[in-house]
C-alpha cells in the first residue's frame, strides 16, 4: 500500500512544519494565550474543508460518544501544552522552549507501553535516548540567563506532559477515524479552552496590523494545519513512541530559524547535538517494532 510509505515522510514534513510555531510566537503582536487561540481556531477552516473532502470520498465514520468524550480530552491536552508553552516561549530562548517541551518521547513511550500495547524494543530506546541527548545540546545554559529562564524551562518541561497524553489520544483516535475528523473536533475544544485562558489573561485579542493577521494565518495553516495534520495522519500508519522521537526535529529546526531570525548563535555542541539527533531517529526508525 501507498499510505503507509508515505507516512514516514509525512510525518517529517510535519515536525519540520511545527519548527515554525516558536518563531511565529516571536513574531506575533498578541500575547502567548491569544496567539494560541488563533493558531488553533484560525486552522479550523481549514480542518473543516479538509473534513468535508475526505468524507466526501470515503465511508462517513459512525461517531460515538466515546469518540467525541476523547476528541474532546485530546483537545483539552493540547490546549494545556499550547498555553503552558506559549508563555515559556516569552520567558526562555526559543531553543529551550522547544527542547523542553519535546521531552514528551519519554511520556509517550511510557503510555504507548502501558495503554496501546506497542512493542518496545532496546534499539529503540537507544536510539531514542540518543535523539535526546542530541536536542539537550540544542540548549544553552539558562543558569546565566536568570530566574525568568528557568521558569520559561520548568514550564516547556511541563508541556511534555501534556503533548505526550495528546499523542496517544490521537494514536488511539486514529485506529478508526481520519486525521481530518479527529483534528477538527479536537481543535473545536482546544479553541474553547485557549479563548477562556487569553480572556482571562486579560490578553488583546486582535492584532493591530495586517502583518500581525499574516503571522498568525501563518501559524495557523503551517503548524497547526499542515504540521499536526500530518502528524495526527502519519499516527495512523506509524507507531506512537518512534512519532515522538522523530518530533524531535521540531527544536532543531526552531533553533536554526532562531539563529537565523533572532541571532541566538549555534555554536560547536549545537551542531553535534543536530547529528545526534538525525542519528537518534535513524537508530530508533530501524529498531521500531
Amino acid at each position: 500500500m501507498i499510505a503507509p510509505r508515505l507516512a514516514l515522510p509525512a510525518l517529517l514534513a510535519g515536525a519540520a512544519a511545527l519548527g515554525f510555531s516558536p518563531i511565529a510566537v516571536r513574531l506575533s503582536e498578541l500575547g502567548p494565550s491569544a496567539t494560541a487561540f488563533h493558531r488553533v481556531a484560525l486552522a479550523l477552516p481549514v480542518l473543516w474543508l479538509a473534513t468535508r473532502l475526505v468524507l466526501a470520498a470515503e465511508q462517513r465514520p459512525q461517531l460515538t460518544r466515546r469518540d467525541h468524550f476523547w476528541m474532546a480530552l485530546a483537545g483539552v491536552f493540547f490546549a494545556a501544552d499550547l498555553a503552558l508553552w506559549h508563555w515559556s516561549i516569552h520567558l526562555t530562548t526559543v531553543a529551550n522552549a522547544t527542547l523542553f517541551s519535546n521531552f514528551a518521547p519519554i511520556f509517550v513511550t511510557a503510555g504507548a507501553w502501558m495503554l496501546l500495547r506497542e512493542r518496545i524494543t532496546g534499539g529503540f530506546l537507544a536510539g531514542g535516548l540518543c535523539a535526546l541527548a542530541g536536542a539537550m545540546l540544542l540548549m544553552r545554559g539558562s543558569a546565566a540567563a536568570g530566574g525568568g529562564a528557568l521558569l520559561g524551562d520548568l514550564l516547556g518541561l511541563s508541556t511534555a506532559v501534556f503533548y505526550g497524553a495528546y499523542l496517544v489520544s490521537v494514536k488511539g483516535l486514529r485506529e478508526r477515524l481520519p486525521a481530518s475528523v479527529v483534528m477538527l473536533w479536537s481543535g473545536v475544544a482546544m479553541s474553547v479552552v485557549l479563548l477562556v485562558v487569553a480572556v482571562v489573561s486579560g490578553e488583546d485579542l486582535w492584532p493591530r496590523t495586517a502583518r500581525g493577521w499574516v503571522v498568525l494565518l501563518a501559524v495557523a495553516w503551517l503548524s497547526h494545519a499542515a504540521g499536526q495534520g500530518l502528524i495526527a495522519w502519519a499516527l495512523k500508519h506509524l507507531p506512537a513512541s518512534f512519532t515522538s522521537v522523530t518530533l524531535l526535529l521540531q527544536p532543531l529546526v526552531a533553533a536554526v530559524l532562531a539563529w537565523v531570525l533572532f541571532e541566538e548563535a549555534l555554536g560547536p555542541l549545537q551542531a553535534a547535538g543536530a547529528a545526534l539527533v538525525l542519528a537518534g531517529i535513524v537508530w530508533a526508525r530501524r529498531s521500531s517494532a
